[in-house]
This record gives C-alpha cells, sequence and structure tokens, in this order.
C-alpha cells in the first residue's frame, strides 16, 4: 500500500493506458457492490456536455453552498493536483483522506483479482466512496467523455444536465452532431428532468428523442427557459432569466454569453430543485451565488492585459473570440496557443487567425501535445511563430506588450495549468503586469 499521496498519484497516472480500458461499466459494476454501492446512497446531479461543464458545476455548487447545503462536486481536469477534482464546499479532499480510501480500494482489489480499472474510474470510485461517508447532502457529478458509456453514468440523478455539443472526441464520439449527441444524451434517465443548453438542430432532435423515450421533462435553453435584457460591462454582465412564472436578475463576472447559458443552466436545475423539497433556496443566496462564481482558466483575467482561456476546441474558440470582441473592443490580441494532438486544432487556429494582431505557437513537453511547428502550419497568419519552450515564450510576451494589446493564452486545458501556475510563482518579478 501507498504511504504517500505522490506515489499513490504516479501509480493511478500510469493506469490510463489501453490496456487498462475495460469494457464499459465492467470496473464500476464489479467494484461498486464490494463497496457497498455508495453511489446509491447521495443524491446526485449528473453534467454532460462539450464544454461549460466545469462552469456550469461552480454556479449550481456556489447557489447550493449559499443555501447552506453540503456540496459534493467531481470534475476534471484538474489544473495543479489530483486532489482539486474532488471536493465538498470547494475544499479539496485532504491527501490523507485520499490515500486511505484509495489503499482500501487497491487493498480489495489485490485480493480479488488485481485487475485495476483506469486511473478516471478510480477517481470516480474514491469520489463516490468520500461523498457517501461524509453524507454530503447533494453531489454534482461531471461526466469524463461523452455520457452513455461513460463510468459516471451508474448513477440516477435527480436532474440531468446536458450543456452544449460540438465536435469534441470524435475519434472516440463519432464524427456527426447526431453521433455526440447520442453519446451525450445517454445520461437522461426514465423520468428525470433534463436541461440542456444545445443549440444545433441534429444534436437537439437526439435529446428531444431520447427525453421522450424515458419520459424525461425536458427542458431547453431559449425555449423553455431563456434571458433577455443582456448588459455587458468590463469584468460583469448583467441578464434576466425567465422559467415559467420565475424571473431573476442576475450579475455574473464570468465573462461571455456561453456563462450566461451555463448559469442559466445551472439556474434552471436549481429551480427544479426547490420544487422538489431542497427549500433553503432564497432568490437572494442565489444572485449573491453566481455573482460571485469563478472557474479558474476560463477567461480568467491576470491584471490588465492577461487573459488565460481553456479553449480546447472549435466551439471553445468561437466563444472566447466572441467575449474577447464585446469586451475588450479597442484591444489587439496577441495569441500563444498550445493543444493536445487529438483536439481540431485547425479550425480552432483558422478562427484565431482571423482576429489575431500575431500568433504564437507553443508546447508542452508531454506525448499528448500538439508539436509547434505542426501548429504552426495550419495558420495562414503573416505574423506567426513557433516556439518549444513555452515558459520562454510567455516570459518574453509579457515583456513587451504595448498599452493597446492583450495576450490570449489558450488552448488546451493542461497548457492552462502549467501557464497559470508559473505566473503564479512569478507573480512578484511581474508584478506590473499581473
Amino acid at each position: 500500500m501507498f504511504t504517500t499521496i505522490e506515489e499513490c498519484t504516479n501509480f493511478m497516472y500510469g493506469l490510463r493506458a489501453e490496456k487498462h480500458k475495460g469494457e464499459p461499466f465492467d470496473a464500476m459494476n464489479k467494484w461498486l457492490p464490494l463497496l457497498g454501492n455508495p453511489h446509491e446512497k447521495v443524491p446526485f446531479i449528473h453534467i454532460a456536455g462539450s464544454n461549460g461543464k466545469g462552469s456550469t458545476v461552480t454556479y449550481l455548487k456556489e447557489m447550493l453552498e449559499k443555501a447552506g447545503y453540503q456540496v459534493g462536486a467531481f470534475t476534471s481536469p484538474h489544473l495543479e493536483r489530483v486532489n482539486e477534482r474532488i471536493t465538498i464546499n470547494g475544499l479539496e479532499i485532504p491527501d490523507e483522506r485520499f490515500l486511505s480510501l484509495a489503499n482500501r480500494l487497491f487493498h480489495l482489489i489485490d485480493q480479488l483479482d488485481g485487475k485495476y480499472p483506469n486511473f478516471f474510474e478510480i477517481m470516480t470510485l474514491i469520489a463516490f466512496m468520500y461523498f457517501e461517508e461524509e453524507e454530503v447532502d447533494i453531489a454534482i457529478i461531471e461526466a469524463g467523455i461523452g455520457g452513455r458509456f461513460d463510468c459516471t453514468n451508474v448513477i440516477t440523478p435527480l436532474i440531468s444536465i446536458i450543456t452544449t455539443v460540438s465536435l469534441d472526441h470524435t475519434h472516440i464520439l463519432g464524427n456527426t452532431y447526431k453521433d455526440i449527441a447520442y453519446q451525450k444524451a445517454g445520461i437522461i434517465k426514465r423520468n428525470i428532468p433534463v436541461v440542456t443548453a444545445a443549440t444545433n438542430e441534429e444534436a437537439l432532435e437526439i435529446i428531444r428523442t431520447e427525453a421522450e423515450e424515458q419520459n424525461a421533462p425536458l427542458f431547453i435553453y431559449g425555449e423553455d427557459f431563456f434571458v433577455s435584457d443582456i448588459q455587458t460591462e468590463e469584468g460583469k454582465q448583467r441578464f434576466t432569466y425567465h422559467l415559467g412564472k420565475v424571473e431573476l436578475n442576475i450579475s455574473l463576472k464570468m465573462l461571455g454569453t456561453h456563462q450566461i447559458a451555463n448559469a442559466s443552466c445551472a439556474l434552471t436545475a436549481a429551480t427544479i430543485l426547490r420544487s422538489i423539497g431542497f427549500d433553503r433556496f432564497t432568490d437572494k443566496n442565489i444572485q449573491r451565488a453566481l455573482e460571485n462564481a469563478f472557474w479558474p482558466g476560463r477567461f480568467e483575467r491576470i491584471g490588465q492585459q492577461i487573459v488565460l482561456d481553456g479553449s480546447h476546441n472549435p466551439e471553445g474558440t468561437k466563444a472566447l473570440i466572441h467575449t474577447l470582441m464585446k469586451q475588450y473592443t479597442h484591444k489587439k490580441y496577441k495569441f500563444i496557443y498550445s493543444v493536445m494532438n487529438d483536439k481540431d486544432y485547425k479550425e480552432s487556429i483558422s478562427m484565431l487567425d482571423e482576429v489575431a494582431k500575431a500568433i504564437y505557437f507553443t508546447e508542452l513537453p508531454i506525448p499528448r501535445a500538439a508539436k509547434a511547428e505542426e501548429l504552426a502550419k495550419h495558420s495562414s497568419h503573416p505574423y506567426k511563430e513557433a516556439h518549444d519552450d513555452w515558459k520562454e515564450l510567455v516570459k518574453r510576451e509579457i515583456a513587451k506588450i504595448q498599452s493597446d494589446e492583450l495576450l490570449v493564452i489558450t488552448g488546451s486545458i493542461f497548457f492552462i495549468a502549467e501557464v497559470r501556475k508559473f505566473l503564479k510563482e512569478k507573480e512578484e518579478t511581474y508584478d506590473t503586469e499581473l
């Protein structure tokens, strides 16, 4: 058994390999009964979607916490340490507790057959165990990839949420909106309300069909719930939310129209929760919660001239550009971009080319990362460069930034995590800019 969190997590990271991936739900169906089925003892909200899952979790978590509930959250990926993925009321699972639960699970596996689940399955099992032992009032679970065959889909939630559907993870989920929507819609359960902000008609058709087959009440953004009176100012956006007779004036510090959609999904889920017995909510604590909600690495502003945004697919890139042009109309945008090689980066690069003053491509020193030179080949921008040392690139561009420019660091959330950590460590050095 492991004695330190580092030993434990290093071992777990090694379980990402293909040989550790079995059939869908094999590991969960094997181990959950032996653990006492902790996933059956906690009320859940289940969230799937191509983009916006983390923000929607954040909005819901903040509203529930402000109402006085003990709220578990299981999200991915993490920015700095694996503990971030499992929280209760915003507090990460302590090292000693993570280690204890992991060792308990590993001991069980070794006793039975020694066949370990993959990394994400183990994380999911630990989250279920932790939330049950802590007797949380409710837990919000973010699906990994897809939904239908994701290991989190063993739960029967109080509400299912499908944020958006875009062409992401196509090598796993399929090449069309219908294929991907079919996977996301797999989290819809019989008679369980489902909320979505999906806009693509092909995707909506699949979601509508699945909801009808499961007799699941369906709430669609722009149809069943909607917003009006959107007002944007630097550092904040306001709108009025509507669902039936419910009407709330909302202020967000998380920017972009996509965040209004994410917050509206969370508001709809909160409204449904109020109707089924979660009666501690008040309009005031909902409004305060949303106004204070923050999700690191999603249009995160560092000082006045740096923006970090984990736009890892074309839909995210489109939302990033839209938000930039709304919030920083008169700025010139210089992009630093790095992404994993399994992403549809060609379309994202094409969109960045159209609005960039300059674009710099770089890479992380990990096997999954796309090479800077390869990324640069797909850019037609006259001012493009490729750098394999991202730290030197970031330092250089911060040092030379002009008053009319904005430095936008974007791409994979893994890249954003490294940059964010680097900037925090160097904060004193760059104090005039940060």
